[in-house]
């Protein structure tokens, strides 16, 4: 089963920014959805951006204008790029190929830990 690499993550003070990656193998990449999700400890995954295969995007309002999701298809990539960054987004950053309803194609990687400082 595939599983995604993250990169990207580190420590940077409120309103700085991060570009994340994300890299996974297969010759089906360009054709599915990919969305990075984040997680705190003790709370639930939450989803922060998701990408089509055209790259039409989606974020949640915590995220929507602060975050810009884009991919490269030639590079089996996908990438996130932060700017404005605030404590509360703090978490580990996960990205995965939904599908259905709660279904991942791959399996979960080992994420990349995103921490702002105030």
């Amino acid at each position: 089963q595939v599983q995604p690499v993250e990169s990207g993550g580190g420590l940077v003070q409120a309103g700085g920014s991060l570009r994340l990656s994300c890299a996974a193998s297969g010759s089906i990449f360009g054709l599915r959805n990919v969305a990075w999700y984040r997680q705190v400890p003790g709370k639930q995954r939450e989803l922060v951006a998701v990408i089509t295969p055209g790259s039409s995007a989606n974020y949640p309002d915590s995220v929507r204008g602060r975050f810009l999701i884009s991919r490269d298809n030639a590079k089996n990539t996908v990438y996130l790029q932060m700017n404005g960054l605030k404590p509360e987004d703090t978490a580990v950053y996960y990205c995965n190929s939904p599908y259905g309803d709660n279904y991942y194609l791959w399996s979960w990687g080992q994420g990349t830990q995103v921490t702002v400082s105030s």
